[in-house]
């Protein structure tokens, strides 16, 4: 069989071009379908349908749901790969308000909040995606701050500060429980920090 003539190029695959822009689209529309529906109510063909494009292009660029998942997220991890030396770079008696303010800061600013959406929702109710989380997020921040304290089971301690911090977001982003839904950043920051403060290093 004969090799396609010099300027075609294979089905599915838009020009060279094109490729980042689709791309792009593909992972913006994919960020909004999972935190909406939460993995498992997710599916290729539903991103393709809401970034217009084939679903073959969306396997293309991405391949299986789980890794269109993990790109999807990823942006939400960018300033996290920085944060254990901000975290723990300080004074020890500060490191949980440190934290806590980290924390809320990634979940009041728009462009990391459809991700984290994302990955709290479908962690909830799939462990394919439980898994990414438990890989990026687990790796990327948990480990790293607990490296940096000087502690007895500083993994444990750190866990248990996340807890505490996730547990309020759920509460205040997923479900929007009032008035912690509407309750002032700072002032979250000012009753969570201390709490925090005791998971990292207190007794």
């Amino acid at each position: 069989m004969s090799a396609p003539a010099g300027g075609a190029r294979r089905r599915g695959r838009p020009p060279r071009t094109e490729s980042a822009g689709t791309r792009d689209r593909i992972l913006t529309a994919a960020r909004e379908e999972f935190s909406e529906r939460g993995y498992e109510k997710t599916s290729v063909r539903g991103i393709a349908k809401a970034s217009g494009v084939d679903p073959a292009l969306v396997h293309h660029y991405f391949g299986t749901k789980e890794q269109v998942f993990e790109a999807a997220i990823e942006v939400a991890l960018a300033p996290v790969r920085g944060a254990s030396g901000a975290v723990a770079d300080g004074p020890a008696d500060g490191v949980g308000e440190r934290f806590t303010r980290f924390f809320f800061g990634l979940w009041e600013n728009p462009a990391t909040r459809t991700p984290l959406l994302a990955i709290v929702r479908s962690a909830f109710d799939n462990e394919t995606a439980a898994a990414v989380f438990r890989r990026l997020v687990a790796a990327q921040l948990l480990r790293r701050v607990a490296a940096q304290l000087d502690v007895p089971d500083a993994e444990l301690r750190t866990e248990l500060a996340a807890a505490q911090l996730v547990g309020c977001a759920v509460l205040r982003y997923v479900i929007k429980a009032e008035p912690l839904a509407s309750a002032d950043p700072e002032q979250l920051v000012a009753r969570l920090a201390p709490v925090v403060q005791g998971h990292l290093t207190g007794p």
